[in-house]
């Protein structure tokens, strides 16, 4: 692949605007593989060897080449899954512009939520432009467990901790909804493990046994947690053992 196809699929552009970057001197390449002096290249024509590994830099600014993008983002408070949102800001513009512009068979779509945390609810979200990642992570066929960290309003009972355990029927589903797993933490705050995901679940479960929901925060998914280095805003790559810990099931 010549370096402006690369730099078109990573979602720096279009054909024509990543020629422009490179002949213009903002594209540097690593100049061999077992060191790190970096040169600039402006032939946008110039073959690169994917397999082998390919780091470049744009504006100074280094990247990994992905074939496909999987990504971690720490999501802050008051802030829309949406690439639309209604009220608050979207989470999309916590990422570069070139994790939104990445192509999916020639139409710009970039990368896409797995699943929606509402609008106050914190923590770990996964981004990709992978639609069979996404389809997998977010299917409730699929059983992957979701831990989410629940602050009650009201002390969190025995009997209650029984009845999420049991089931509850939630008002648009006669078929209870069930927790996979509920971990007390202290009086007012419960681990509560997910298989499936509805709207509002998790506030629907905690009113449906007498409770209320006053704060949400996901930190896990699979096996994966939340890193506790990464900031809220923030977002990082996932590493082959980061998506490996993804698709432990309950």
């Amino acid at each position: 692949m010549n370096l402006q196809d690369v730099l078109y699929s990573q979602g720096f552009g279009t054909r024509r605007v990543c020629a422009g970057l490179i002949q213009q001197g903002y594209v540097e390449l690593v100049a061999g593989l077992e060191c790190n002096a970096w040169v600039v290249c402006t032939d946008p024509l110039v073959e690169c060897k994917l397999e082998e590994g390919l780091r470049f830099r744009v504006q100074g600014v280094e990247w990994p080449y992905c074939e496909k993008a999987y990504i971690a983002l720490h999501k802050p408070d008051s802030t829309e899954c949406s690439q639309k949102p209604s009220r608050y800001p979207s989470v999309y513009t916590l990422l570069p512009a070139c994790l939104r512009q990445r192509p999916a068979r020639g139409v710009i779509q970039g990368v896409q939520a797995v699943g929606r945390l509402d609008q106050d609810t914190t923590g770990l979200l996964l981004l990709s432009d992978d639609g069979q990642f996404i389809h997998r992570m977010s299917s409730p066929k699929k059983h992957v467990p979701k831990v989410y960290r629940v602050t009650a309003k009201h002390e969190v009972t025995e009997q209650q901790i029984e009845r999420l355990l049991e089931g509850v029927v939630l008002d648009d589903d006669p078929k209870p909804v069930r927790a996979a797993a509920c971990v007390l933490i202290d009086s007012f705050c419960i681990d509560l493990t997910l298989t499936e995901g509805k709207y509002h679940q998790v506030k629907r479960m905690l009113a449906a046994v007498g409770n209320r929901v006053e704060g949400l925060h996901r930190h896990s998914i699979g096996r994966y947690m939340l890193p506790p280095d990464l900031a809220p805003g923030q977002w990082r790559w996932l590493s082959e053992t980061d998506l490996e810990s993804l698709q432990c099931t309950a």
